[in-house]
C-alpha cells in the first residue's frame, strides 16, 4: 500500500475564540479563520480542539455505549435495523455498507434529523430508531445538540476566513440553519488479511462539515493528501481511489481534547472548488474492536447550494460549479449505500 510514514500532518485548530467571542478578540478570531481556510485549501482536514467545548469523559462515554450494542446479539440489533424502516435509519449489518461496489467490514446505527409527517416509504423520511442499551440515547441527543451548535460556530468561522462579508454569511447562515444532520456510530472488527476490501472504502462526504470523534485507536483513519512525485499503489489488489493524482495516504490518528473535521461536497460548491473534498478511508488492521461517532452538520434539506460570490471572485472571477439541490443530491447518493440482501 501507499506509505503513510510521511511528514504531512494535518493542522490542529482551537475553535475557543468562536465559543466565547465576549472573552476572545477579533484579532483571535481571525487567526482562527485563517487557519481554517489554509486548512481546506490544503488538505480538506484539520483536527480541530475543542477540549473548552465538551468534556473528555463524554465522547468516552459514547464509544462505551456503542461498543456495549455492536456486542449484542445479532438478533437484538437487527430488531431497529433500516429495513424496518425507510432504508436509512437504524442498524446496518456488518458488511451491508458499501463502498465503491465493495462491502465495508463495519456495522453501524444511522441517526438524521426527525422529520415532520414520517413515512417509511420515502426514503430518509422515516423515524430514528434508537438502542434499548440504558442511555444510549439521552447521551447520543445531548451529543447531537453539541455537535449542531459546533457546526453552526465552524460555518462562521470559515465564513469569515473565505472573507464574506455579514450579508453573503447571513445568507449562507440561512441554508444551514435547519440543517438536515445525521449521525452514525460505526462499529469496526479487525481487518481479515484475506477482505477484498476495507473497513471503510475511499471516499469523499457529500454534505457540508463532518465532525469525527473516534476511539484512541491508531493507524486506521487515513487521508488522502495531492503531492506529485508521490504515485499510490493499490492495497490488497484494490485500486487507489484517488482520481488519477500523485499523492499520499496519512495516518489522521486521534489526538486528545481534538476531533476530525473534513468538508464535504457541498462546500467544495460553495467556495467554487477553492476547497476540496477529500478522499478518505479505514483499514482497521488492529485486534480491537474500534468505533467512530462521525456527525455531518449538513445544508437544509431543501437548500439550494451554488458558489459564493467572494469564493468566485478568489478563484478568477468565473462560476466553475453549478448550483446543486441539496436534497436530490443527497437522496441520489444515499441509495447506493447499502446492499440489504443479507436480510
Amino acid at each position: 500500500m501507499g506509505s503513510t510514514e510521511t511528514p504531512f500532518r494535518l493542522p490542529v485548530i482551537d475553535i475557543a475564540p468562536y465559543l466565547e467571542p465576549a472573552s476572545s478578540n477579533s484579532s483571535e478570531r481571525t487567526a482562527v479563520s485563517k487557519a481554517l481556510h489554509e486548512a481546506c485549501v490544503r488538505y480538506g482536514f484539520f483536527y480541530l480542539d475543542i477540549s473548552k467545548y465538551v468534556d473528555a469523559g463524554e465522547p468516552e462515554e459514547l464509544a462505551r455505549l456503542g461498543r456495549e450494542f455492536f456486542f449484542l446479539p445479532q438478533e437484538e440489533k437487527d430488531k431497529i435495523s433500516i429495513t424496518l424502516q425507510d432504508n436509512a435509519r437504524g442498524y446496518q449489518r456488518l458488511k451491508e455498507n458499501v463502498t465503491n461496489g465493495k462491502s465495508d467490514n463495519h456495522e453501524g446505527i444511522d441517526i438524521y434529523k426527525p422529520v415532520e409527517n414520517p413515512d417509511k416509504s420515502k426514503t430518509l423520511w422515516g423515524e430514528n430508531q434508537w438502542p434499548t442499551v440504558p442511555t444510549f440515547r439521552e447521551k447520543y441527543e445531548q451529543w447531537i445538540e453539541k455537535m449542531r451548535k459546533l457546526g453552526m460556530i465552524v460555518m462562521e468561522a470559515m465564513a469569515n476566513g473565505l472573507g464574506l462579508n455579514e450579508d453573503e454569511w447571513k445568507a449562507l447562515r440561512s441554508q444551514v440553519e435547519n440543517s438536515f444532520w445525521y449521525m452514525r456510530v460505526i462499529g469496526y472488527p479487525p481487518l481479515p488479511n484475506d477482505y477484498d476490501g476495507f473497513s471503510c472504502g475511499a471516499h469523499k462526504d457529500y454534505g457540508c462539515l463532518t465532525l469525527l470523534y473516534a476511539d484512541p485507536t491508531r493507524s486506521a483513519l487515513q487521508v488522502f493528501v495531492h503531492e506529485s512525485g508521490h504515485p499510490v499503489t493499490g492495497v490488497n489488489g484494490l485500486p487507489d481511489k484517488q482520481d488519477d493524482k500523485e499523492g499520499v495516504w496519512i495516518n489522521a490518528d486521534p489526538i486528545p481534547g481534538c476531533i476530525v473535521c473534513n468538508i464535504g461536497s457541498m462546500w467544495e460548491v460553495w467556495s467554487n472548488g477553492l476547497y476540496k473534498s477529500t478522499l478518505h478511508r479505514v483499514i482497521h488492521k488492529g485486534s480491537n474492536y474500534r468505533v467512530s461517532i462521525p456527525f455531518f452538520f449538513e445544508p437544509n434539506f431543501d437548500a439550494m447550494v451554488e458558489p459564493l460570490p467572494a469564493a468566485i471572485a478568489q478563484s478568477g472571477g468565473v462560476q466553475v460549479y453549478k448550483p446543486v439541490e441539496y436534497s436530490n443530491f443527497l437522496l441520489s447518493k444515499i441509495k447506493y449505500n447499502f446492499s440489504l440482501e443479507t436480510m
